[in-house]
């Protein structure tokens, strides 16, 4: 009885402490320092990223005289809490995870998002695909045409957070008595629609669990697999296109070279921005980074946006005039509409 109750005690003084220290790193010192934290979704922290999170750095540092650091993480909820509890100053992330970011933290402020091939904004879209191996796509059609309710008790894979392919998969299913009360909480665990539901943690990963074969369909995005696959048939970013992994993949892809995979489902998504904790960084610099990234001396860094016939890996490509452009907080609501 002794000890259970020194447990408890320890227990309660462990709650105690880690509350204490929650609340001391959301609601401590915001004042900007000389260091700038930067915070990397698990898809921009692969080591075939670096030279262009570099560059960034480079740029950042030349812009504000002050030394950048990285934080690399494994999950999307650490990049997202990292930023919200005033750790770091800036975080490139999903237009979902800046919103979840904002609520938390009205702090938090969209800085830039990579345009289109126009150099504008009409166009600055990246595409979430739900695909299939490409062998076993037959399985996944009706009259010839690729049909969503062909997932049903299937094996599926998402990334983390799947705002996108959740309002995807919902949308037919609950036109159907069967499905009428289905919800995104539903498609989070196998029993409901799917047999069994797996999470990559990151587009690479969810994409490769659908390649391993551990999973039948699986949500991922153009932009996060670009750099390991090629199309093979069709056209890109559309239904029924086929891609490859390329023979000299990098990691995680070097484990599935040569597979194949087919697109099922495209949908277009607001590009990702990078996004700003002013009470950390400061109006200041806030206004400089803002400045130096919309620069055309970053449009044509050839380290920042890589030319795409360049055969060389990075964050972003240059297929036109694509450049940074700086937005505000309503050029995301169609995404948050997805919830209402």
């Amino acid at each position: 009885m002794k000890k259970k109750f020194s447990l408890l005690v320890l227990l309660v003084v462990i709650t105690v402490l880690t509350t204490a220290c929650s609340m001391k790193s959301a609601g401590g010192s915001t004042k900007p320092d000389d260091v700038i934290d930067i915070v990397w979704y698990p898809n921009e922290s692969g080591s075939d990223m670096k030279s262009s999170r570099d560059e960034i750095a480079n740029v950042i540092e030349e812009s504000t005289g002050k030394k950048v650091e990285h934080h690399l993480t494994t999950d999307y909820a650490i990049a997202i809490e990292t930023i919200v509890n005033n750790n770091a100053d800036v975080a490139f992330m999903g237009a979902q995870g800046y919103i979840e970011a904002h609520k938390g933290n009205e702090a938090i402020k969209p800085l830039v998002v990579p345009t289109g091939p126009s150099g504008t904004l009409e166009d600055a879209v990246y595409h979430s695909w739900l695909a299939v191996n490409a062998d076993a796509q037959e399985t996944f059609k009706k009259d010839g045409e690729f049909s969503l309710d062909t997932i049903e008790g299937k094996k599926m894979s998402f990334v983390s957070g799947f705002k996108v392919p959740a309002a995807d998969i919902l949308n037919p299913f609950t036109q159907q008595e069967k499905y009428a009360d289905l919800t995104e909480m539903d498609l989070m665990k196998g029993g409901s629609l799917f047999s069994k539901v797996l999470f990559g943690n990151s587009h690479q990963g969810s994409a490769v669990n659908l390649l391993k074969g551990n999973a039948d369909v699986a949500a991922f995005c153009d932009t996060c697999v670009e750099n390991y696959v090629e199309v093979v048939e069709g056209k890109e970013n559309t239904v029924g296109a086929v891609y490859q992994v390329q023979d000299d993949a990098a990691e995680p892809f070097d484990q599935v070279t040569g597979k194949k995979f087919t697109l099922m489902s495209v949908t277009p998504v607001l590009n990702a921005p990078f996004v700003a904790n002013v009470d950390v960084l400061g109006q200041e610099d806030l206004d400089k980074l803002q400045n130096v990234f919309t620069s055309g001396e970053v449009a044509n860094n050839e380290e920042i946006f890589v030319p795409e016939d360049s055969g060389k890996s990075g964050l972003f490509f240059k297929t036109g005039k694509e450049r940074f452009a700086a937005v505000k907080d309503s050029w995301f609501d169609p995404i948050r509409d997805l919830s209402n």
